[in-house]
This record gives C-alpha cells, sequence and structure tokens, in this order.
C-alpha cells in the first residue's frame, strides 16, 4: 500500500510517498512541474520487491512545506531540498529518477554530490542549459538577458485555473486539459488523481510561475529572480560540465518521441512559436532560433560518455512527455535494467 509520510529534514518539512513496510535499495522519483509525487504512483506499485521507492514533493507542491524558490540559484533550492532529505532518512547512495523538470533537480545533485547516486535515470528531462531561450547545442543565450525564458512566458490563464481548483476541461488552459493534451500523447485512462496533484501547485511570484521582468528582446519580457520558471531560466540553470563529476554513475536517459514539453520543437518555446507563426513579432531565425533541447541533452551525455561514463538512450516511440505513464511497461523494463546494472 503506498502511504504519504511527512519528514523533517534540515531544511525543511517533505510530504513523500512510500509503499508500507518495503525495504531495500532506495529509488528516489523526482517529480517534474506542476505536478507531485503522485505522478509516480504506478511506478512505484510495479517496482520488484527488492526497491525501496520513494517520491517525495518538492517544495511548493504536493503536500510538502511551501517554501518560496530563489530563482537565483537555478534549480539548487530543490536540489539541496532532495539532498536534505536523503539525508535525513540515511538513504544514500540511491537511485536516483527525475522526469521534466525533477530531471534537471537530479541532474543539479548529481552534479554537485555524485557519490550519492548510485544511476540516475532521466525521464524526458528539462535540457540541461534550461528551458527556453536558447539555440545551439552548446546553449547560448538568445539574449544576454535571457529574453523568451521564465515566469513571462506562462499561460495566465493556466495559472489562475489551478489557483481557483479547476478541475474542468471546459477550457485549453484547465489544468485537465493540459494534462490530456500536453503531458501525456492521449489522455490517461483515469486523470482524476493526477489533476489534483497539479491543483496542489502554489502559485505566485515566490512560486508558480514566479516574477518577471521586462526585456528590450524579443518577445519583451526577461526571467525574474523568483519562482519555479525562472529556477529553469538558462540565465540561472545551467549544466555544462557533467562529464567532470566522479564517480560517474551510469545513466539512463528515455523519452516518449511524442513529447510536445521537451523537445527541439517545442510548443512551450515562444521562439518556436514564433517561427510557425502563433506568436506575433518574431524577429527571425538569425536573431531568436528554437531551442534544441533533446540535442543540448544528447551533447551534454555525449561528453559523459566520451569521459568514461555509461549512458543508454531510450526512445519510445508515440509516448509524450510522460512516458513512464504512457508506456508503463517499456519504461520499467528500462529502468530496472538500469538499477540492476548500476
Amino acid at each position: 500500500m503506498i502511504v504519504d509520510r511527512l519528514t523533517a529534514t534540515d531544511r525543511l518539512t517533505v510530504n513523500h510517498a512510500e509503499i508500507e513496510g518495503r525495504t531495500g535499495e532506495p529509488v528516489v522519483l523526482v517529480h517534474g512541474n506542476v505536478s507531485s509525487g503522485v505522478f509516480w504512483h504506478p511506478t512505484m506499485a510495479d517496482l520488484p520487491d527488492r526497491y525501496r521507492p520513494l517520491a517525495p514533493d518538492l517544495r511548493g507542491f504536493g503536500g510538502t512545506e511551501p517554501l518560496p524558490v530563489d530563482a537565483t540559484r537555478g534549480l539548487r533550492d530543490h536540489s539541496e531540498d532532495l539532498l536534505s532529505y536523503v539525508e535525513a532518512l540515511a538513504l544514500g547512495p540511491v537511485h536516483l529518477v527525475g522526469w521534466s523538470m525533477g530531471g534537471g533537480v537530479a541532474l543539479q545533485l548529481l552534479r554537485d554530490r555524485p557519490e550519492l547516486v548510485r544511476s540516475l535515470t532521466l525521464v524526458n528531462p528539462v535540457s540541461p542549459y534550461g528551458f527556453g531561450g536558447t539555440h545551439g547545442v552548446d546553449g547560448r543565450l538568445n539574449s544576454p538577458d535571457g529574453a523568451g525564458s521564465g515566469a513571462g512566458g506562462a499561460a495566465p490563464e493556466f495559472v489562475r485555473l489551478i489557483r481557483e481548483g479547476e478541475r474542468g476541461a471546459e477550457s485549453p488552459f484547465a489544468p485537465r486539459s493540459v494534462l490530456d493534451t500536453t503531458y501525456v500523447s492521449e489522455p490517461l485512462a483515469e486523470p482524476d488523481r493526477y489533476v489534483a496533484a497539479m491543483l496542489a501547485t502554489r502559485t505566485g511570484e515566490d512560486h508558480y510561475p514566479g516574477d518577471s521582468r521586462p526585456s528590450d528582446a524579443w518577445p519583451g519580457f526577461a526571467p525574474g529572480g523568483r519562482g519555479v520558471l525562472n529556477s529553469m531560466a538558462p540565465t540561472h540553470f545551467r549544466i555544462d560540465d557533467l562529464e567532470l563529476v566522479e564517480p560517474k554513475p551510469p545513466i539512463l536517459w528515455i523519452r516518449g518521441a511524442a513529447d510536445v514539453i521537451v523537445s527541439d520543437a517545442s510548443l512551450f518555446d515562444l521562439a518556436h512559436l514564433g517561427a510557425i507563426g502563433a506568436v506575433p513579432g518574431w524577429p527571425g531565425a538569425d536573431a531568436c532560433p528554437a531551442q534544441p533541447m533533446v540535442a543540448q541533452t544528447r551533447a551534454v551525455l555525449d561528453r559523459y560518455a566520451a569521459a568514461g561514463g555509461r549512458v543508454r538512450e531510450v526512445v519510445v516511440e508515440g509516448a509524450g512527455h510522460s512516458v513512464h505513464l504512457e508506456r508503463p511497461k517499456e519504461f520499467l523494463t528500462a529502468l530496472v535494467e538500469t538499477l540492476a546494472g548500476a
């Protein structure tokens, strides 16, 4: 049976899901943006008994203490919270699994404390160069201030409907609609629990999406210093030297081929939306090219492999951004192979 527990760490009080009475090798599952550990429940239930799955909620999500997010530290508020959680439960070294934004959190923890990571699985992860505002496989900024990334890119209607607890799908910006059309490639059979988890997201300048500031560069805004989306802005979050970590745990990179969120043609990247005419005023590919998110991740992991690390990329055809929910058997097979080989 999956149960929720509260754990006090030296940084905050963390809500986490676990299987009651389960022991074994700890597998820490880190959720993505506008979600919670609930999105890992099916994976937890399917893992073999030799593993102890744990799914903590990040700050500002689910039942974890909603401390403000200092975005100027990139994803380190979240990665250091996760580190404090691992240390409070005396878990390390752990198998670390990160989905979407959680993949960036996991990458940051690996970069800072590699000795605590037994294996790393990245599930449709955010690029090591953040979300939006960069081009090229080396993550060069489109504008020095990071224009086009951060909280200014959030849809105000989506934020409002989260805050108001909207559970219906009448609006295309309703959490249920966003779940059905972007989190997955086709609607899930039992969406209610995931919608409820999305609605547990704290909103505001200190949480989701964060604050924003004007920019002279298109599309007219740059990341602020507070909140979740700014913590993934390329001016604050950047991991381009992963190959330097020692020891080097094995890395599984698994992703859905139909992902529209983390993609080389992301429907959440304003530069790509400008290129296809969905956002007016786009200054052209020379001034504001789209972000090649998948190619950027591959470049960083290729350098990791060239420096002696083990990396395996698995692409699941037909799956979208949540491959662990959409293709659970394929996901579990790849994950367990990685855990067993670590």
